[in-house]
């Protein structure tokens, strides 16, 4: 089985910076797509940013220029860099994958457990 998991959330105060990371794990798989997701209490989880194995990306309009996602294919991890922190960041931010087992011919999405961030002074 594959496993996504999150890490790198904390508190941190307005205008500061983190870096988080979700790294999959397990045998006999492919990426393809990743993304971060955020669900903040009582509110819809909405998209963030999402990159494709090539590299090309697209970002929420409220992180644009604030936030950068990236990965690592030979690690097999995806990076989110967050920048000038807002109260309203504040979310439990999720890793979401496209991820074909090497016994499947069609990728399936995998959700990581999720990770904190709280930006508050």
């Amino acid at each position: 089985q594959v496993r996504l998991v999150e890490s790198g959330g904390g508190l941190v105060q307005p205008g500061g910076s983190l870096r988080l990371s979700c790294a999959a794990s397990g045998s006999r798989f492919s990426i393809g797509t990743m993304a971060w997701y955020r669900q903040a209490p009582g509110k819809e989880r909405e998209l963030v940013a999402g990159i494709i194995s090539g590299g090309s990306t697209n970002y929420a309009d409220s992180v644009k220029g604030r936030f950068t996602i990236s990965r690592d294919n030979a690690k097999n991890t995806l990076y989110l860099q967050m920048n000038s922190l807002k109260p309203e960041d504040t979310s439990v931010y999720s890793c979401n994958a496209a991820i074909r087992d090497w016994g499947s011919s069609r990728y399936l999405e995998v959700w990581g457990q999720g990770t904190l961030v709280t930006v508050s002074s």
